[in-house]
């Protein structure tokens, strides 16, 4: 990671952050937004993706980061999850739920590349 300087070039850290809006976008839906406990659960959620790996980046530590990326790939499991219970509830539909999916998944891969990198840079 030494040519990258601020955690905002990380393509991660980008889909994070492009899945985080997504999600928003689908919990102001008006029954969604009504769902106050797994509205603000999964907004947490998606928005722990990415500042868990801007934390981790921050901390200038290999082993540090690496921490900080499996919480945010944990994070990312969770959207995930939650979009399910979003599905079943009728808040959103399988398009929304394949969509925000997807870019769990892609978020998920570009952090399984960087635990990578960093494993080998050892």
């Amino acid at each position: 990671m030494s040519t990258v300087k601020n955690f905002e070039e990380l393509q991660a850290w980008q889909k994070a952050r492009v899945l985080a809006g997504f999600v928003y976008e689908l919990t102001r839906g008006e029954k969604f937004s009504r769902d106050w406990a797994l509205c603000n659960q999964i907004r947490d959620a998606a928005g722990s993706v990415m500042h868990n790996i801007a934390e981790g980046f921050e901390a200038g530590y290999d082993p540090e980061f690496a921490r900080f990326l499996k919480m945010a790939r944990r994070s990312a499991a969770e959207v995930q999850s939650e979009l399910y219970l979003a599905l079943d509830a009728n808040y959103i539909t399988p398009d929304n739920l394949k969509k925000a999916y997807d870019l769990a998944v892609e978020a998920k891969k570009l952090i399984n590349g960087m635990l990578k990198y960093l494993r080998n840079s050892d």
